[in-house]
């Protein structure tokens, strides 16, 4: 069969190649064709565009960049006609995937959308559209099948991808580890800021100013794929701090605690069991829109798997140096990374097991074949 695959960002990448692995057992001569990046282009098939030509984050941004979304858009459509896939796949990414998905029905192609556009979080008039433009939707969060079922839209919840990749990566040893990097005996502390510019020069900044305040550790910040060393080190300057880029699970791994920002990280922060505060903050306008059509009390998928409050989000204008040394002194003390260890456990049950990407592409090859 053939199989075409978008995605948009980094983490698509991750679940995207991991996805691809999956099909390729399935239907072993399958020809896949995508928009990603590395980790795809490693898995085989015909990369189109990576995902660094088109990562713009928030409102402002994507407005500034309209021109060129829109011409990527129309060339996607073109690409995609002149492959005559058997099956769209649309990893995430939703204000690209579902203007693709609404043209790709009208065209009869088959659309299958793996990890749902965050319709539970704003704007769920948008379910009529995906309803209208989705042959198959696939979920990876609990409570997202509930959601759509207020819809009449039956969806298939196959378990989160990241307990696949954390449990399927390769173990390092941490002395050698450390010694290879220059981290010294330290405990470390990792600063996750995100894999955009924007994100990361809003708030790296200000998790470097916490550095004096806490001498006895040693602070690393993981360093996006998408980012060059040189923009890192310029925010850094002299601070005594290790740059490690594109090792964000080997870094995890060795971690006492960590400073991340909102989005799929925090969930992978659990996932490897270190305790977290977790950082947001965006340009003042995007800010200001996106707080009146967003509806979640919560902005980390910790606490929205939960239904409470298990990590503290510091967003916006809380996001200061100072409620940040407050909430980290908080998460270094022995009690309160007790009760963050049992909550981590509990939100790994609810994520439903191993076996999501298994699970998709067997899904997507039956509905092929049926």
């Amino acid at each position: 069969m053939k199989y075409y695959i978008l995605v948009g960002e980094a983490s698509g990448d991750l679940h995207g190649a991991n996805l691809m692995k999956a099909l390729l057992k399935e239907d072993p001569n399958a020809e896949i064709r995508f928009w990603g990046g590395d980790l795809m282009q490693e898995v085989g098939g015909r990369l189109v565009k990576h995902y660094k030509e088109r990562a713009f984050m928030g409102f402002i941004e994507v407005l500034m960049n309209l021109r060129k979304i829109l011409g990527m858009i129309s060339f996607c459509k073109k690409d995609i006609a002149k492959f005559n896939p058997d099956v769209l796949i649309l990893i995430d990414n939703s204000g690209f995937n579902l203007r693709i998905a609404k043209w790709a029905k009208q065209q009869g192609i088959r659309t299958n959308y793996y990890i749902s556009p965050q319709v539970w979080a704003s704007r769920a008039g948008r379910v009529k559209d995906i309803k209208r433009d989705v042959d198959e939707m696939f979920v990876i969060l609990p409570f997202e099948k509930k959601f759509y079922k207020k819809y009449d839209y039956d969806v298939n919840f196959v378990g989160h991808p990241l307990i696949d990749g954390i449990a399927g990566r390769k173990q390092i040893d941490e002395l050698s580890f450390r010694k290879e990097h220059n981290l010294g005996d330290k405990e470390i502390i990792a600063l996750l800021p995100g894999s955009r510019k924007q994100e990361i020069t809003k708030m790296l900044s200000v998790m470097l100013s916490l550095v004096g305040d806490f001498p006895n550790y040693q602070f690393v910040v993981g360093g996006a794929p998408s980012q060059a060393t040189a923009f890192y080190q310029e925010i850094i300057g002299d601070k005594n701090v290790k740059l490690i880029s594109n090792k964000t699970y080997d870094l995890l791994s060795i971690s006492h605690a960590a400073l991340v920002g909102s989005g799929t990280a925090t969930l992978e922060t659990a996932l490897f069991k270190v305790p977290q505060v977790v950082c947001y903050k965006g340009s003042n306008i995007s800010y200001q829109i996106a707080k009146r059509i967003i509806t979640l009390e919560y902005i980390s998928l910790v606490n929205l798997i939960m239904d409470r409050e298990v990590v503290k989000e510091l967003i916006q204008n809380d996001f200061t140096k100072e409620n940040l040394k407050i909430e980290l002194t908080e998460i270094l003390e022995e009690k309160q990374r007790e009760q963050l260890f049992l909550d981590y456990f509990d939100l790994e049950q609810k994520l439903g097991g191993k076996g999501a990407s298994e699970k998709t592409a067997k899904l997507i090859v039956e509905g092929l074949i049926k």
